[in-house]
């Protein structure tokens, strides 16, 4: 095993979108096999890239890792000689004591890497296509998804050129956040694909009188009751945005603001009314 194997693993899971954890031991008391400054990069099914020590330290390090990854937080362990094994929270350090016959301690730095959230944006229109350009900039993953487009991942964006519920749930499972921005083009299609998706939140741009009527048919044609109350319409940080621009800015500020707050460990406020220039604007 390389010590700096880690990096290369970074690398990968960046790439294809894998949350892991980076740790790092910061003290030792002797006996121990790891020194400070080792790192490892650690996932959540239990594999370890790198060095941070042998086999008695492993266990609780994958508990937290495992607990970091679920809430996003970083954290401080401490491994120490212990005959009943407990856990500790000692508030700004967790401490697991290990039956193990080395008698060393460790304290490690858990740092959570997660991926950027995935954006799903449904339409091929002015404002769609505002969003395309915008959301890459807030450090968002992209995919745009309106029949016709040419499929590929060019310049970071994953376009899929069909919006059926099935095709999308093949092609995009754990979709974050999704803006169905078509404007009068196959509005209830993409709705339809959009709640295939599950994603946390689900914006529609549209008037809140369109957004109940297709409520309603959604509903007639089976939709799940809760997903389909949880649509947000009208879409947006009311800014008095009224070019597909500036109404992109608004409906992203949305999910800048969502994405922030399921990080904190809060839960999201539902978008607030948007102006009507903002409604007049997207061309409802």
């Amino acid at each position: 095993m390389l010590a700096n194997e880690w990096i290369t693993q970074a690398a990968q899971c960046q790439r294809d979108g894998h949350a892991f954890a980076l740790v790092t031991v910061l003290r030792v008391q002797a006996p121990t096999s790891s020194k400070p400054g080792d790192k490892a990069l650690v996932l959540a099914d239990g594999s370890i890239h790198g060095w941070i020590g042998g086999g008695c330290a492993q266990p609780a390090v994958l508990r937290t890792v495992r607990k970091a990854l679920q809430d996003g937080r970083a954290r401080t362990l401490r491994i120490t000689p212990s005959a009943d094994g407990a856990e500790r929270d000692l508030g700004d350090v967790l401490e697991f004591g290990m039956a193990c016959h080395s008698g060393g301690t460790l304290e490690l730095f858990v740092d959570p890497v997660l991926p950027d959230p995935l954006l799903a944006v449904l339409g091929n229109t002015p404002l769609a296509r505002a969003l395309v350009a915008l959301a890459p900039h807030l450090g968002l993953r992209l995919a745009w998804i309106a029949p016709g487009l040419k499929e590929g991942g060019e310049d970071g964006v994953l376009r899929l050129g069909k919006d059926m519920p099935e095709f999308l749930r093949e092609r995009l499972p754990g979709c974050d956040f999704a803006v169905v921005a078509t404007q009068g083009q196959r509005d209830l299609q993409a709705l339809r694909g959009a709640l295939a998706l599950q994603p946390r939140r689900l914006w529609f741009v549209a008037s809140a009188r369109k957004a109940e009527v297709l409520r309603q048919s959604l509903l007639a044609g089976g939709a799940d009751p809760a997903a389909v109350q949880g649509i947000i319409a009208p879409a947006g940080t009311p800014i008095r945005a009224h070019t597909p621009q500036e109404i992109a800015l608004s409906v992203l500020a949305d999910v800048v603001a969502a994405r922030r707050a399921t990080q904190e460990g809060e839960s999201p406020s539902g978008s607030a009314p948007q102006a009507q220039a903002q409604c007049a604007g997207a061309g409802m």
